[in-house]
């Protein structure tokens, strides 16, 4: 099936560090979203990957449980890496919902425990605090923050 071959194809491409193969998985007018990055446009997730291989030297990606229907798909997805601004290990289980139009992403959906990504990234204060609305704006802010100066470099 076209629609499997593709999630796999991002995926390995992932665990080979491969963005450019990455994004050009994505259609023009895609989306994307998670726990951190809300609402990207289709430039916008292009670069978050690249950033993501290029910052990310111990990065490592397994998936499994790909799912797919004539539009639609689902896969699950392990990320194990440092955290660079703690320096901390973190594994993190994702779940992805993909939405496809002419053999291309243009709906991604990435979905984590932001309380148990916090409680690794950062510690006690993701421990006491990874519930917290105020924890998880913080980080987003900060994290659109950074790709915003990656898009500009």
């Amino acid at each position: 099936m076209i629609n499997e071959e593709l999630i796999k194809t991002f995926y390995k491409a992932f665990q080979n560090k491969d963005f450019r193969t990455m994004q050009n998985c994505y259609a023009d007018k895609a989306k994307f979203s998670d726990e951190v990055f809300v609402n990207l446009n289709a430039n916008e997730v292009r670069a978050m990957w690249e950033m993501l291989i290029k910052k990310g030297r111990d990065l490592k990606v397994e998936f499994s449980h790909i799912r797919v229907s004539e539009n639609s798909g689902k896969a699950e997805w392990k990320a194990t890496y440092t955290f660079s601004k703690t320096n901390r290990k973190v594994i993190n289980r994702i779940k992805a919902e993909f939405i496809f139009e002419d053999g291309k992403i243009i709906s991604h959906l990435d979905s984590f425990s932001f309380h148990s990504w916090a409680r690794q990234a950062l510690g006690v204060p993701g421990l006491l605090l990874g519930w917290s609305p105020w924890l998880k704006k913080k980080v987003r802010r900060n994290a659109m923050a950074g790709l915003q100066d990656y898009l500009r470099t």
